[in-house]
């Protein structure tokens, strides 16, 4: 993997055996909920500065949670159309009748793009987990209209690859060395750890004109706690099944996170925008 010094082997006894982050495990709404605190803000900013409002029609990828959808429905009103996908849609409403945009089993990568045209095609936080990245960002641009835009963002562990980067005790080097093994086990399944980066030339390959990117990177947050304490759960059997961490090694870690005074940051997310022509 691009600029990554974990990526030349991993302890992953069953590499891309699939996603690391699976939708299914109860983990996995607590950390929804806190990339949404962190990161929901960052979004609609870029949303709203790409004029999509009222009429508008809106493919969001790889939703995850509801409050992307929900927030773009609002946006778009009863006159535009949002369509939220996933491969996985545990986390979305289950009925149409219980949300204002459609939900759809989707696998962006292997399936047809929704028809239609759509002025804004959105990604976060996916295409950096797929092998068949390319793939994927082909069809988003495929499914946009003429002048419409395609918002990505996505993480750049690498740029970035530390929990804690003030570095000041034992505490702080647990966190960064179970971010280190959580880096592995992600390059282990095919994650592509310093893909976001790589946004604004993978845009402007594809044909989309107008591309700007920026990058967001909070130091230390409340929101950024949890999401931490989430993602460890998350992973916790993965990380003891090959040897990168203990189970009292986890036990401190959460202990540490729970007592407030760890300053725990995330990879960075590399927002890019671009249009077609």
């Amino acid at each position: 993997m691009a600029g990554d010094p974990t990526a030349q082997s991993s302890p992953d006894p069953h590499p891309g055996r699939g996603y690391l982050l699976d939708n299914r495990v109860p983990a996995a709404g607590d950390r929804f909920a806190a990339m949404a605190r962190l990161f929901d803000p960052v979004t609609l900013r870029h949303v709203d500065a790409l004029g999509i409002g009222a009429g508008a029609r809106v493919w969001e990828v790889g939703a995850g949670g509801p409050t992307i959808p929900q927030a773009l429905a609002d946006r778009v009103g009863p006159r535009g159309y949002v369509i939220a996908t996933d491969i996985d849609t545990t986390w979305l409403p289950g009925r149409p009748d219980d949300a204002p945009y459609e939900v759809r089993i989707h696998d962006v990568a292997a399936d047809p793009a929704p028809a239609g045209g759509f002025d804004l095609v959105h990604a976060r936080l996916v295409l950096v987990h797929l092998p068949q990245r390319a793939t994927a960002l082909a069809a988003m641009v495929s499914a946009l209209r003429p002048g419409g835009w395609l918002l990505v963002e996505d993480a750049d562990p690498a740029l970035q690859p530390l929990a804690c980067p003030d570095e000041r005790g034992p505490a702080e080097a647990l966190a960064n060395r179970l971010r280190t093994g959580f880096r592995q086990l992600l390059a282990g399944r095919g994650a592509e750890l310093g893909f976001g980066r790589t946004l604004p030339r993978s845009l402007r390959e594809a044909g989309l004109v107008d591309v700007e990117a920026d990058g967001y990177f909070p130091i230390t947050s409340p929101a950024g706690a949890v999401l931490e304490a989430a993602t460890i759960a998350h992973i916790r059997a993965e990380l003891v099944e090959v040897g990168l961490a203990t189970d009292g090694d986890i036990e401190q870690h959460l202990d540490n996170l729970a007592g407030g005074g760890l300053d725990v940051t995330t990879a960075p997310l590399v927002s890019c925008w671009g249009r077609r022509k």
